[in-house]
């Protein structure tokens, strides 16, 4: 091997390199820029597969990645967001979404209206303004599009290298005797593909490494197609392994998308075969990058089309592969599974996904701390025991919940993340502190009530209606505290700030007319200790709803 042979192996090693950490920048920048707009595409998500099918392609298109998304979608499954009908919709857009990075890379061979994006003209302008952004960008957006533009340009000058480092071993014999190998024998050349895209990871790399071969006039139409339906079924294998572990729900969405592309590949490779018997001069052509992203395209929208009116079919198939287990599905059972529904680290895959859920959750977990506040308020207005025994029990799963919300968060402030998000995820760490607090008053609402039951204490009607009217208002604070960051709404917002103006004042008088109504001896003092205990557990609840819309009114 001489030096030259050497330097070209280095040059193809560093392009391929530089094209997956462009292709992955590119991915992580989309992902920031696309933002909650993700999570809005998903809460359009109804059982209209069709529907389903479109937002799975967008999504794939935004973030450049069919693997990302189908990771996501088994999350959400597992999670509960998404049930295995709209899993099939989404699974299918993302096999056509991920098409277009084929196109982005063969886009230099679409003819002279292309050439300003030919790599070796495009790429040091796109990398150059993108890092005078990342550089000098006083805005967030700004950086995001200049990580976008370099990760874009990297892209195209991996390509490049990749290029020029086989195309003086176009002629070499070793290229045309391995293509042919493959082109006569579908099974390998499906394997190669499955394997290569395994390893990788990405479909979208291994078919631009084939594109790239191609470019060189190596690669022959067969070895093309068969390698590019095994590109296909390699790219199940992230969302496979991402299921392991995860409920049975979660395996049945990434059987579902095994069986999607490995029929839409027996489907086309039996076709191809017969073509290719047909027409040998075709299969032996060589074939071109922009013919490979037509293919590609051509398959994934044909596999959709024949298999979308067989979803349930689908589905039930899964069912089958994965039975459901004798003693039931104890994955999903348990109060954390209960509690934390919306949580699993396959979300991960997108930030601003992930950041969306734990927002949900956040918001889940105030409205069993609401119900739990409502539940103390009636065990002190009643003086029910029934209702202060279930209050205890719902503190503890609320405690649960803070200690797992809180590792969550952890999580997504080590991930790549906007400032924007950053912001909501540390409001988010506040937010969950604030509603445990809220929930630790409830608890010291459920043990007055049981003090007064015990002890047999009871108020005047002035005294029992007062405690009815802050009881109320406190509620009030909280609920549309927990509905701003439900909504992002600033008019929710508002209404907590009216909400603990009037608990404040409410408080301050009703202390004063308790302590007059003491003096008086209209009240005992046993009495008054609870009364004024529990007025100000109501006011501070008041307080924490305050700080809970503040956090929102910070984002807006």
């Amino acid at each position: 091997m001489s030096i030259n042979d050497i330097s070209s192996l280095f040059g193809f090693m560093g392009g391929l390199g530089m094209f997956l950490y462009g292709m992955n920048t590119m991915a992580d920048g989309m992902q920031k820029s696309a933002g909650s707009r993700m999570s809005r595409f998903l809460g359009m998500l109804t059982n209209n597969r069709f529907l389903a099918v479109i937002l799975g392609a967008l999504i794939t298109a935004i973030i450049q990645s069919s693997g990302a998304t189908t990771v996501m979608v088994v999350g959400f499954v597992s999670a509960g967001v998404l049930n295995l009908t709209q899993a099939v919709g989404v699974i299918m857009g993302a096999n056509i979404g991920t098409t277009i990075t084929a196109w982005i890379v063969s886009m230099n061979q679409l003819g002279d209206a292309f050439s300003i994006l030919q790599p070796s003209f495009s790429a040091p302008l796109f990398i150059g303004i993108g890092a005078v952004l990342l550089l000098f960008g006083n805005k967030q957006r700004a950086k995001t599009i200049g990580e976008i533009l370099v990760g874009l340009g990297m892209l195209f000058v991996g390509l490049d290298f990749m290029s020029g480092a086989i195309s003086p071993y176009t002629d070499a014999p070793v290229f045309s005797e391995a293509f042919r190998l493959l082109g006569r024998n579908p099974l390998l050349g499906m394997l190669i593909g499955a394997l290569v895209t395994a390893l990788l990871q990405s479909s979208s790399a291994s078919v631009g490494i084939l594109q790239t071969l191609a470019m060189n006039g190596v690669v022959t139409t067969n070895a093309a197609i068969f390698i590019t339906l095994g590109q296909n079924i390699g790219s199940c294998v992230t969302a496979l392994i991402s299921s392991i572990g995860g409920s049975r729900t979660a395996k049945r969405a990434a059987v579902i998308h095994l069986s999607f592309n490995v029929m839409g590949a027996l489907i086309f490779g039996i076709g191809s075969i017969v073509l290719f018997m047909a027409a040998p001069a075709l299969a032996a052509h060589n074939i071109t990058a922009v013919q490979i992203s037509i293919f590609h395209t051509f398959f994934n929208l044909t596999n959709t089309c024949l298999l979308f009116p067989f979803a349930k079919q689908l589905v039930h198939f899964s069912g089958f592969v994965i039975p459901e287990s004798k003693t039931g599905d104890l994955e999903t059972a348990g109060e954390e599974a209960v509690t934390m529904k919306h949580l699993d680290e396959r979300i991960f895959e997108s930030p601003a996904f992930a950041v969306e859920t734990a927002a949900m959750e956040v918001v889940h977990m105030g409205q069993i701390t609401l119900d739990n506040v409502k539940r103390a308020m009636d065990a002190v207005l009643t003086k029910n025991e029934e209702e202060t025994r279930e209050v205890y029990k719902t503190e503890k799963t609320i405690n649960n919940m803070e200690k797992m919300l809180i590792e969550y968060l952890v999580k997504i402030n080590n991930l790549s993340l906007t400032e924007e998000q950053k912001l909501v995820v540390n409001n988010l760490f506040y937010s969950v502190n604030d509603i445990e607090r809220v929930g630790d008053h409830a608890e010291n609402l459920a043990e007055q009530a049981e003090y007064m039951i015990r002890h047999e204490i009871s108020f005047s009607d002035t005294g029992a209606s007062d405690l009815k009217i802050i009881c109320e208002a406190a509620y009030q604070s909280f609920f549309h505290s927990i509905e701003a960051r439900r909504k992002g709404d600033m008019e929710e917002v508002r209404k907590v700030n009216q909400c603990e103006d009037e608990v404040d004042l409410l408080e301050e008088e009703l202390r004063e007319k308790h302590i007059e109504r003491l003096s008086t001896g209209e009240c005992n003092t046993s009495s008054g200790v609870v009364f004024l205990e529990l007025i100000s557990n109501l006011e501070r609840i008041s307080d924490h709803s305050y700080n809970l819309a503040s956090y929102v009114k910070n984002e807006i």
